[in-house]
C-alpha cells in the first residue's frame, strides 16, 4: 500500500469546538427526554444517534448506531422528519437518502476532523494522476467528496466493498490511512493507495496505550476500531504472537456490539470513542469494559445536547440539504455502500 502526499496542515481546516459541561439533575434530564418525545410524536419526527453521543442523548433516540446503521434507518423511516445526533456528513447522508424529508442536525458546529482532510478539488487532481482508478470512500467524508467517488464505504464493510472491485483495478481510498492499512492487510491487496487522513480522536488512540492495558490487565479481550492510531502496530503484534490473536479483534462499533453478545469473556479494553461505552454497557451490564485511551472524547459529537434537540425540533432548524446534483450524483457511490454490507 502506498500512500498520497499533502503538504496542507489538516489541523488548520478545522476548529475543535469545546465540550460543553451539562449540570442538569437526573430529574432535570428525564423532564428534556419527555419533552423531546412528545414534541418527537407531534412532529412526526424520528431521532437517530451515533453511538458516540452522549449518553442521555442516546437514551432519547428512536436507534443508536454507526454510520451504515443510521443510514440505513434514515433510507427505511416513514417519519417526515429527522433528527440526526451526529455530525454534518451523516446529516447530508440522510439529506441524500431522503431528499422529501425535512433532515434537522441539532448543532451545526458538529463537524468532522477527518471529513475536513479533503475536498473535491483535491479529489478531482488526485483521481487525474491515477486515472485508472476506483475511488472508495469513506462514509466520513462531504456530499462533494462523495459525488466524486466510485464507492462509499463504513468500517462495517469497507474490506467487503475492496474485495468486491475487479483486483487489477488501483484504488484511491479516502481519506482515512489507518482504516486504508487495515482494508489492505485484510485484503492483501497491493494496489491500494491511501489518503493521508485521519480522525483527531481515533488518531490518538497509540500502541503504547494498548500495551499498558495488556500489562495491566493481560487477560483482557481487545477490541479496535480501524480507524485507531495504534491498528498497523496491533496488526504486526498479533502477526508476530506479541498481541493474542484470539483476543485481538479489529472491529467497527456495531462489530463490537455484535461480538460482546457472543463472547464468554467478562472484560473488554475499547479503542474507540468513548460514548461507545454506554451502549455496551447497557447491553451487557455484568461485564467490564475498559477505555484503552480514557480522553479519547469526540468534541463535535459532543455539541449535540437535549436542549440542542428539543429546540430543533421546535423550530425545525437547522435543516441540511444537499443540492440536487452533488445530490444525484453522491447518492450512486452511498448505495453501492448500502447494497454491500
Amino acid at each position: 500500500m502506498s500512500e498520497a502526499a499533502n503538504p496542507i496542515p489538516f489541523e488548520a481546516r478545522y476548529s475543535v469546538p469545546p465540550v460543553e459541561l451539562i449540570e442538569d439533575s437526573p430529574a432535570e434530564i428525564r423532564l428534556k427526554q419527555e419533552r423531546i418525545t412528545r414534541l418527537k410524536e407531534e412532529r412526526n419526527a424520528v431521532i437517530l444517534a451515533h453511538n458516540y453521543q452522549r449518553d442521555e442523548v442516546q437514551e432519547v433516540a428512536d436507534f443508536v448506531g454507526d454510520s451504515l446503521g443510521l443510514s440505513q434507518q434514515a433510507a427505511a423511516t416513514p417519519a417526515d422528519v429527522i433528527v440526526f445526533c451526529g455530525v454534518h456528513f451523516m446529516a447530508e447522508t440522510a439529506a441524500i437518502l431522503c431528499p422529501q424529508k425535512i433532515v434537522l442536525l441539532p448543532d451545526l458546529r458538529a463537524g468532522c476532523s477527518l471529513a475536513a482532510t479533503i475536498t473535491a478539488d483535491e479529489l478531482r487532481a488526485w483521481k487525474a494522476r491515477y486515472p485508472d482508478a476506483v475511488v472508495v470512500a469513506y462514509v466520513n467524508t462531504s456530499a462533494e467528496v462523495k459525488a466524486e467517488s466510485d464507492y462509499c464505504c463504513t468500517s462495517a464493510n469497507a474490506a467487503k466493498i475492496v474485495r468486491a472491485i475487479p483486483p487489477e483495478r488501483p484504488i484511491l481510498f479516502i481519506p482515512d490511512k489507518f482504516l486504508a492499512a487495515f482494508v489492505a492487510r485484510e485484503t492483501g491487496r497491493p494496489n491500494i493507495i491511501a489518503y493521508p487522513g485521519s480522525c483527531h480522536v481515533h488518531r490518538a488512540i497509540r500502541p503504547q496505550q494498548v500495551v499498558n492495558m495488556m500489562n495491566e490487565h493481560p487477560d483482557i479481550e481487545l477490541l479496535i476500531h480501524p480507524e485507531c492510531g495504534c491498528v498497523a502496530s496491533c496488526m504486526a503484534r498479533v502477526a508476530d504472537g506479541t498481541l493474542p490473536r484470539d483476543r485481538t479483534l479489529f472491529l467497527s462499533t456495531e462489530g463490537m456490539m455484535r461480538h460482546i453478545g457472543e463472547s464468554k469473556a467478562d472484560e473488554f479494553a475499547v479503542g474507540t470513542e468513548v460514548g461507545m461505552l454506554h451502549r455496551l454497557r447497557k447491553m451487557a451490564p455484568e461485564k467490564v469494559f475498559r477505555p484503552v485511551n480514557p480522553e479519547a472524547v469526540c468534541e463535535f459529537m459532543k455539541t449535540i445536547t437535549l436542549d440542542r434537540v428539543l429546540r430543533s425540533l421546535e423550530i425545525l432548524e437547522p435543516q441540511i440539504c444537499v443540492p440536487e446534483e452533488t445530490a444525484r450524483r453522491a447518492r450512486r457511490a452511498i448505495d453501492r455502500m448500502l447494497e454491500i454490507v
